[in-house]
Formats: C-alpha cells, sequence, structure tokens
C-alpha cells in the first residue's frame, strides 16, 4: 500500500517521546499496565527500560528510534489494518516500523493475550 512521501516524512520527523504518553494512556484506559506497554516495545525494539527512557530523554525521532532499534525477527508476521493502512502493504520501512509498533499497542489496548500479540508459537 502505498502512503505518500509528506506521510512518512512526517512520522521520520515525529518525536517518539510525543507518542509515548498517548501508548500508556491508551493501554492503560483499557486495563492494561506501562509494564505490558514495555514488554511489547521490547519485544518489538530491544529496548529495556532504561535505553527506552534515554531515547524519551533524548527527544528522538521515530526514524532515529528505530534506526537504533534491533527489530525483532518475527515483526513481519504483524499483520492487519492500523490507521486505514495494512500493515504487510506498506512499502515504506520506517512507516512500517512505525505502524508495527502501532498495531502491537492497539492489540494490547483490545486486550489480546501477551503471547498472541509477542507472535508466540
Amino acid at each position: 500500500m502505498k502512503t505518500t512521501p509528506e506521510h512518512d516524512e512526517r512520522i521520520a520527523k515525529m518525536k517518539f517521546a510525543s507518542v509515548y504518553p498517548h501508548y500508556i494512556t491508551k493501554v492503560e484506559s483499557k486495563g492494561r499496565t506501562k509494564g505490558e506497554l514495555h514488554q511489547v516495545i521490547e519485544w518489538l525494539t530491544g529496548f529495556d527500560d532504561k535505553k527506552l527512557q534515554e531515547l524519551i530523554d533524548e527527544q528522538v525521532t521515530f526514524e532515529t528510534f528505530f534506526e537504533r532499534a534491533k527489530l525483532n525477527p518475527n515483526a513481519q508476521l504483524i499483520t492487519g489494518v492500523i490507521c486505514g493502512y495494512r500493515v504487510e502493504e506498506i512499502e515504506n520501512p520506517l512507516t512500517k516500523q512505525a505502524r508495527y509498533l502501532d498495531k502491537l499497542v492497539d492489540e494490547l489496548a483490545k486486550g489480546k493475550k501477551m503471547e498472541k500479540i509477542l507472535r508466540v508459537g
């Protein structure tokens, strides 16, 4: 699925720290925890709590965030529609990675079991 260059650029330049509080609000409003959110983020990116806080404090963009990530080899198993886009059809790698994260946060908020979110077995 084609995203526009403007859309891709907007995601690349967006600060992770500006979106992170919305992730927390979204999952906590649905009865999930910040710890579960961090587990999902660490599964996708390899960032533990300390590294995640460093990136937030550093005010990195999504571009830098995903450049530094060690993307989980099972990330390509993340499929479905998020923000009107079918994740597996997004062509821009950075936009796809950002939508992977959005999709995982969405699944967490929707009450999916953690082993399903983390693509175990």
